[in-house]
């Protein structure tokens, strides 16, 4: 809630109005944008594989070379990009960070080569890596704690909804131009994303200059980028993130399998053709769509309800992911393709009821550093899309079962469930061990932060 002064400056420069502004939904249109622009960019060049393999000459195993160049930027950049957002503000890194990812998106258009295919994927990799955790400051400026796990929630569907749609996308651009051209398009609409992200969002809500006092009574209290000229408590910040980001790779484990094998999963282990196996790995996918927005719903619900952090972060979390492998067993265990789509579908949609929840917990633990906190926690979902995606073709290759990739899922799936009990949302970076029971007490679940 303003102060008194801060109101009188804002009634101010804001006339009276009869009702609030709508700058705040703007601004979450803007962050859905970026997340389904995002996976556009990312999940391109596996829409294009076909063509750009058979101008380039690349095997199987260099094509792969360059999918996974990609994720070695991107996993480092995560906290790098989350702590220049601390520091100098979301709006600049996003501005940078997305330069950096148009630059190599059109530059794809242009390679000659396995070489020049790596590097514009490295570079990619820097930019979109700093991405999600700038983003992530930028909802803490916008958006009360009570609200932060539907906003996460629905940005997130957006990117699932930029994985689904990107396939025919670029199928079109494709056959109307070139693979090459359809780099460049893309390329060109997010620059038209980076100029409306410069022109319309502010990092301070109290500078934009279409908002009025009564919208700004119902936002959260401005921290401002460099916390005050403070250090960046790495230590401290690690320490109340590691549960968070260790149950986090175990979710990313399995939505990678997803994302990675569920498409040929149908076409191997049922022998259906590629139209068939596309529309029921589409449907799988949109099912986690839906998760997305639930899960974030759900968790802000609870915490309206109960003003218990853990019960809206850490209870949705862990029920999540037991929902999750309890839908894997059928999946495991059945013969009928119809029995296992609905239960991978399932399966999804319980998975992905935890993005909402958990990226919510950076802002909780971490207000004034969410975008170094967020950094860390998608570094850990970064190290599991690295290693997962070996393992399951190894354990395939080695027994010719495409099942058993879904055991070693279910197996992590249980342990991240399980350690969830280790995370502690309602502990940000003031708490201490020796404070008194009065100074525990949880905050109202509405209190600006």
């Amino acid at each position: 809630m303003l102060n008194k002064t801060k109101q009188e400056e804002t009634m101010q420069t804001h006339p009276n109005s009869a009702r609030a502004t709508h700058v705040q939904k703007y601004m979450l249109a803007i962050f859905c944008a970026m997340s389904f622009i995002l996976y556009l960019d990312r999940v391109n060049l596996a829409a294009a594989a076909g063509p750009i393999k058979a101008e380039l000459g690349l095997s199987n195993t260099t094509l792969g070379v360059a999918f996974s160049a990609f994720g070695y930027t991107y996993a480092v950049f995560q906290i790098i990009g989350g702590w220049f957002a601390d520091k100098m503000g979301a709006k600049k890194t996003l501005i940078v960070c997305g330069s950096i990812w148009v630059v190599a998106t059109i530059l794809t258009g242009f390679v000659s080569g396995l070489a020049s295919l790596v590097l514009a994927r490295l570079l990619l990799g820097i930019g979109e890596g700093a991405a999600l955790p700038a983003q992530a400051r930028a909802i803490t400026n916008w958006f009360q704690r009570k609200d932060r796990g539907f906003v996460q929630g629905i940005t997130h569907s957006f990117s699932r909804l930029g994985n689904a749609v990107a396939p025919p996308i670029v199928a079109l651009l494709i056959a109307l131009h070139s693979w090459r051209a359809a780099f460049v398009i893309v390329g060109a609409l997010t620059t038209i994303w980076i100029i409306i992200w410069a022109v319309y969002y502010k990092d301070n809500p109290r500078e934009h200059t279409s908002i009025n006092e009564l919208e700004l009574a119902r936002l959260p209290e401005h921290q401002p980028a460099g916390a005050n000229g403070v250090d960046t408590p790495w230590k401290k910040i690690l320490h109340r993130m590691s549960p968070t980001i260790f149950v986090y790779f175990c979710q990313v484990w399995t939505n990678t399998l997803f994302f990675s094998w569920v498409p040929i999963y149908f076409m191997s282990a049922y022998n259906l053709d590629l139209k068939k196996s596309a529309i029921f790995a589409s449907g799988v996918f949109f099912a986690g769509v839906v998760g997305d927005v639930t899960g974030g719903l759900i968790s802000d619900r609870i915490l309206k309800k109960t003003g218990s952090l853990r019960m809206a972060r850490q209870g949705v979390i862990a029920l999540s992911l037991l929902g999750t492998a309890g839908f894997l067993v059928p999946v495991m265990l059945s013969h009928d393709v119809n029995v296992v789509v609905w239960c991978l579908s399932g399966a999804f949609f319980a998975l992905e009821l935890t993005i909402g929840p958990i990226w919510a917990v950076p802002m909780d633990v971490a207000p004034k550093y969410t975008g170094t906190a967020s950094g860390m926690l998608n570094t850990g979902a970064a190290l599991a899309t690295i290693i997962s995606p070996v393992v399951f073709g190894a354990v395939i290759d080695m027994t010719g079962n495409w099942n058993l990739p879904f055991v070693g899922s279910g197996i992590f799936l249980l342990i991240g469930a399980l350690m969830t009990l280790r995370m502690k949302p309602d502990r940000d970076l003031d708490y201490t061990d020796d404070q008194t029971p009065m100074e525990r007490r949880r905050r109202p679940a509405d209190q600006p932060v």
